[in-house]
């Protein structure tokens, strides 16, 4: 399997009904995660990106979340129609987008 160029990672956290803190999932997450593997599989990218699921990535008032190596650029509040976007302009253009990042107090 060659090197990707870019690592996209995506919030999956959990937590249980009532948790102080909100997650990922409760903003459908699950949706935002299938969007960048169909985007991927459509794309036919496997030797130059790489979609990963994860647990939590920090800032989860900003979900669904998702961050991308190697710039590590946070993205926050994605909807599935963003997933493209991203796709487009950051992932094969190299240009991060920056009004889907999360704010600057959750990373930077």
């Amino acid at each position: 399997m060659p090197k990707p160029e870019k690592h996209v990672f995506v919030c999956m956290q959990n937590r249980p009904q009532g948790h102080p803190r909100p997650s990922c999932s409760q903003k459908n997450c699950a949706e935002i995660a299938e969007e960048f593997y169909w985007m991927l599989q459509q794309r036919q990218l496997f030797d130059k990106i790489q979609v990963t699921t994860t647990g939590c990535l920090g800032p989860c008032s900003e979900g669904p979340s998702v961050l991308v190596y190697p710039e590590g650029v946070m993205y926050g509040s994605i909807k599935k129609e963003d997933v493209a976007t991203i796709f487009d302009e950051h992932l094969q253009q190299g240009k991060p987008v920056e009004r889907l990042q999360a704010p600057k107090e959750f990373w930077g």
